[in-house]
Order: structure tokens, then sequence, then C-alpha cells
């Protein structure tokens, strides 16, 4: 197959689709391989970029509210065991997404989903970004209430359309965003954690001996409280898609920059619940801390919760304005890759199914429509429950992408170890993944709302996580791995990797759009003598240029 641009012409049809699609994604490549021309960052600097988008407040919440319910003692072993299995099943994504420089989608659809069976779990990962931008815009909303006596309603809008422009320059505007704002934040958040315990050492065993509203009254460890607060906890298991948004754009890793490259994968990848379970654990502090004060009503609110403690280190002129200030800068830190993650995500799905490529803009403020939804309709009241039943699905989807490629790839072999994602080289559904989170997500789901029994409802997650380990290696051993590629030769000559392994940054011409673009984002075209970028692949409406299968 030649590997130069035809002198064919594309049909009429295309062109806008594909010139529209081409000048709306060349900025953070959405829906595609991100290239090594773009990718001009440090392996630090998009690792701090990843962590910034981390800063949310609504850890403090999430471990405030177990810790309230079930007591110290069940809160934090609630919060290991969360952050172990985040940590486990982070790790193969981390390692996809900065490797082969591709989002979460890509990654999913080539482990064991298929071309269009991911497009489930996309809107599974949409559905997490804005529940958590309504989480933290609702945090805002209350710090804007406290500082500045705005009602809640006004609060929601102003947290929702101060996004809009931050998210419009994608990862551009974010690298900068994240770097300048992550020592402020850093500062407000450990300067009165430290403050107190270093002045009374007392709050630190007041602390550890909270037992709860649901405790028995000893703070000893009860295993059904643990695996209820791990389940909220659990639900954040998704955040790993955000992460990985930003490890798409990792530089190629060489023997001169491999271990820079690994600590910034570790830590920016699968680390980020390191700090996700301090946050968590700190929340359970302030919130026993303040408790006497303000009553369980609000202690789990982060405004509150820092108001407190700013209260017992500096004059009271100064304790709002700060307060605020974190719970400003935080919600700017998360919210804007709540957006654009989430806009990514919509328009994976929507493009795939109508082969239509709308504009990423339009699912960012179909997100935040959704988001300020929530807001208005006050989820922080019930928080957890939502918190609770979603993460049965987060957990399914995580532990299943996560197995196919630990297990499936590495120690079968029966997954191909090479992600795939372009249109024509995988087929519609793999039942490998399908079968396995609709089964693990499906049945979690049932637990949790009582319909196998109340004693089994705090297994859910443990339900959904093991269901989904089982089941997608046993999957691939039944269909004996037919079902992830429809042709393993994409017609294409030039090498895929190159000698280190990275993306070839050979450029090819695609004749359809006319743009250039790295060989991993192209393969042959089925009626020209040429080759086809990703996205015009994804757009093309009759399937023209879309390779035959060839098993």
């Amino acid at each position: 197959m030649t590997t130069t641009e035809s002198p064919q012409t594309t049909p009429e049809a295309a062109k806008p689709a594909a010139g529209q699609a081409v000048k709306e994604t060349l900025e953070d490549y959405t829906l595609r391989f991100a290239p090594r021309s773009h990718r001009r960052w440090t392996p630090m600097v998009v690792a701090t970029t990843a962590l910034g988008g981390i800063a949310y407040m609504a850890d403090f919440s999430i471990g405030a509210g177990i810790g309230l319910a079930h007591g110290t003692g069940n809160a934090l072993v609630a919060i290991a065991v969360a952050a172990v299995v985040i940590f486990v099943t982070g790790f193969p994504l981390a390692y996809y997404g900065a490797r082969y420089n591709i989002d979460m989608d890509l990654i999913t659809r080539g482990s064991g989903f298929g071309y269009y069976g991911s497009v489930l779990t996309s809107v599974i990962f949409a559905s997490f970004t804005f529940i958590f931008f309504a989480l933290e815009g609702s945090i805002m909303a209350q710090g804007l209430k406290l500082g500045l006596g705005l009602p809640l309603w006004l609060g929601y809008l102003v947290s929702t359309l101060m996004v809009i422009p931050l998210v419009v320059y994608g990862m551009k505007a974010l690298s900068k965003l994240q770097v300048w704002t992550t020592p402020v934040w850093l500062l407000l958040m450990v300067g009165p954690l430290v403050y107190l315990i270093s002045t009374d050492p007392g709050t630190v065993d007041r602390f550890l001996a909270y037992a709860g509203t649901d405790g028995d009254g000893d703070g000893g460890v009860d295993t059904a409280s643990v695996l209820l607060g791990a389940g909220v906890c659990l639900s954040l298991i998704a955040q790993i898609g955000e992460q990985i948004d930003y490890l798409r754009f990792m530089p190629p890793k060489t023997e001169e920059n491999r271990r820079t490259w690994w600590t910034a994968v570790i830590m920016a990848g699968p680390g980020w619940v390191v700090l996700g379970a301090l946050k968590q654990a700190i929340g359970v502090f302030l919130a026993v801390y303040i408790l006497a004060e303000v009553g369980p009503g609000v202690a789990p609110e982060p405004i509150q919760q820092f108001k407190g403690a700013f209260d017992a280190m500096m004059p009271s002129w100064l304790v709002l304005p700060l307060a605020v200030a974190l719970v400003v800068i935080s919600q700017i830190k998360i919210n804007v890759t709540n957006a654009y993650s989430g806009s990514l995500a919509w328009t994976n799905s929507f493009t795939r199914i109508t082969r239509h490529y709308p504009g990423r803009m339009v699912f960012v403020l179909v997100n935040l429509g959704f988001a300020l939804a929530l807001m208005e309709a006050d989820m922080f009241s019930f928080l957890n429950s939502i918190l609770g039943f979603y993460s049965n699905c987060a957990i399914a989807w995580v532990v299943t992408v996560a197995t196919d490629i630990g297990v499936n790839k590495y120690l079968l072999k029966l997954s191909p170890r090479r992600p795939e994602f372009r249109r024509g080289m995988l087929y519609a559904v793999n039942p490998v993944g399908v079968v396995a989170f609709v089964a693990a997500a499906g049945l979690s789901i049932a637990m949790y709302f009582h319909a196998l029994g109340d004693s089994l409802q705090s297994y859910s997650p443990v339900a959904a996580a093991v269901i989904a380990f089982v089941l997608t290696p046993l999957m691939a051993i039944v269909t004996k791995g037919r079902y992830y590629l429809r042709r393993a030769d994409d017609g294409i000559d030039e090498p895929m990797l190159d000698a280190d392994g990275n993306p070839s940054a050979v450029i090819l011409d695609c004749h359809v759009c006319h743009q250039p673009y790295e060989r991993p984002d192209l393969s042959a075209c089925a009626t020209h003598d040429a080759v086809v970028c990703s996205l015009c692949l994804s757009t093309d409406k009759v399937g023209d240029h879309v390779l035959p299968a060839a098993v």
C-alpha cells in the first residue's frame, strides 16, 4: 500500500464534516491520538498539570460524610481500601495512556469493548464529570453564600459559567492554570492542618476516638461500615480518566528520560489517589474538629471546615476571605478539568453514533447543563447516595479495562498488546468487556438497591470488582480472543512504533481532510490508493473509506 496522498477526489459530502472536525480538534486532539509534534511539555509539567486537576474539595466532603456516619476508624480503613483498589487498577490505564498517547475512551475500545461498545463507558465517564462538577459547584456556591451573601441558585450559576472561557482553549490554557495555582492551593490546604495539630495535640485524640452517629460507641472497625464507606470513595475510581486526558500528552519514553517519565506517570496516574485519600482523611479530621460548634448538618461542608480551621490561627477579618479563596481556587482547578474531560467523552460518543462531529464546545455546554440541573436539585443533600450508586458502574468499567490490559494482554495473550482504536480495525462490539461490564454493574446495582437482600447492600462495590475481574478473562477464553481485531493489517507499510517502542512520528497526509498526521492516527483507504485519519473514518457516513474485515 502506498503512503502518499492520492490525487483522486474525496466525495463532496465528506468535505464539510471533515473540515469542521479538523478545525476544532487540532488544539487538543479531541477524539484522536495525540501526536509527538504536539507533545512539547516535559514529563513533570504534564504531571503537575494532571495533579492540579485533583485539587477538588469533594474529597473533604466525602471523607467527612463517611467519618461522621461510621466513625474515624471505619472511615480511615474504608479510605485506605478504596485507595489501594484505585491505585492498582489505575496503573495499567495510566501507563497505556502515557505510552500510546490516547485517552481513556480509545484505551477502552481496544481493551475488550470494541468500537461502538465503548460508547456505553464514555457515557459513564461523562456522567462522572458532570456529577463531580455539580458537587464542586455546590461547594463553591456554599462558599460564595457564606463569604459574599450570594443566594445558592446564583452561586450555582456563577460556578458554572466562569469555567467556560478556560475550557475553550484546551491543554495549553489548562497547563498554565494548574501550574500557577497549585502552590497557593497547597499552602491554604496544608497550613491549617499543621497549625491545629501542632498547637492542640488533643485534636488528634478526639479525631481518633470519634465513633460516628452509626457507630457502636467503642470506635471499633465494622466490615459493613468499611465497605459502605469504601463504596462511596470508589466512586472516584473514574478519576483516572481525567488524569489520562493529561497523561496522553506525555513525551516519548526514552533511555534518557526513563526515570522522570515513570515518576511522572506514577505520580499523576494512579498516584493521584494518595493525595485524594489524604484529603478524605483531613475531611474527617476537620469535620470532627468543628462538629461541636456547627453540628453534623453542615460539618461536611468544606467551607465550614476551613473557616473553623482558619478561625483558630488568624484574625477574624481574614478568615472568610481565605476560606472563600481556597474554595474558589479549588473549584476552578477541578471544574475546568471536569468540563474539558466531559466534553471529550460526550463528543466521542456522539461522533461515533451519528458519524457527525458537532464541535466540542457544544458538549461543554451540554455537560455544564447537566451539572447545573443537579446543583439546582440540591444534590449535596443526598451526595453519598448518588456516589454509592455511581461507584458500581465506575468500578465495573475500570476493573474490566484494567483486567483486560493486565491479564488478557500480558498473561493470557488473548488481547492484542498494542491498543487499537480506529474504525475498521475493531469489531463494533467485543463481548469480552461488554458482557463483563454489564454483568458486574447490573448485579452490583441490584445489590445496592436491596434487590438481593438488605445484608448484601454494603458488598455491592466488592461484587462489581470481583465479577468484572473474573468475567473479563473468562470471556476472553470462551471467545478465544476473536472479537478484538476485525483485521490485523491496516494497509500501511510504515511501522506503527519506533525503535524505542513509542508511537511513530512519521507524517502522512489524510486524503479526506488533506491534513498531515502521524502514523498511528492513520489507516489505508478502502477505495483509494491513499491513507485516511481516524477522525475522518469516524465521520465517514457511508463507510467509503473503511477497510473491510480480514480475519
